[in-house]
């Protein structure tokens, strides 16, 4: 099992459309969401795909950010939610933050945090065979609207 990881919104909501939540859960020793994060997934997103998951999924930590100043420099160019997880993986000397989208990737890979994606959560799940097929998984995802990286 692997370490302790920063995840982002979409991941989240993602999985939680495809039923496959749990295979955060199945990887990874802890996942901790911001307080940003959660509002978005639960308040925001009530009565959407995620909301109920991540509400009711006692593996998933909420955790404060300390440095509210670093939150706001990165909310210039982020969202609220990718700004947070980045402040607080790097807080938390986090081994991986989840994150989807490229600004936010680069902004994390900047700071020398450990990026991965969706796509790269699930090849390490194929390879601990939590999954049968990446290849279906990512055409489930692609059917409920997921954006896909290009390949």
């Amino acid at each position: 099992m692997s370490r302790i990881v920063i995840a982002d919104s979409t991941c989240l909501i993602g999985l939680s459309k495809i039923g496959k939540l749990e295979i955060l859960h199945q990887l990874f020793e802890e996942i901790v969401i911001p307080h940003a994060v959660y509002h978005e997934v639960v308040n925001l997103g009530a009565g959407r795909s995620g909301a109920e998951e991540v509400k009711h999924a006692t593996w998933i930590k909420v955790q404060h950010v300390q440095n509210e100043l670093a939150v706001q420099t990165l909310r210039l160019t982020l969202g609220h939610g990718e700004s947070e997880a980045i402040i607080l993986a790097s807080e938390t000397k986090a081994d991986f933050i989840i994150l989807d989208d490229w600004r936010a990737r680069k902004t994390a890979t900047s700071l020398s945090l450990n990026v991965v994606g969706t796509v790269g959560v699930l090849a390490r799940a194929e390879q601990k065979k939590l999954i049968s097929s990446l290849s279906d998984i990512l055409e489930e995802l692609r059917k409920v609207g997921f954006r896909l990286p290009k390949t």
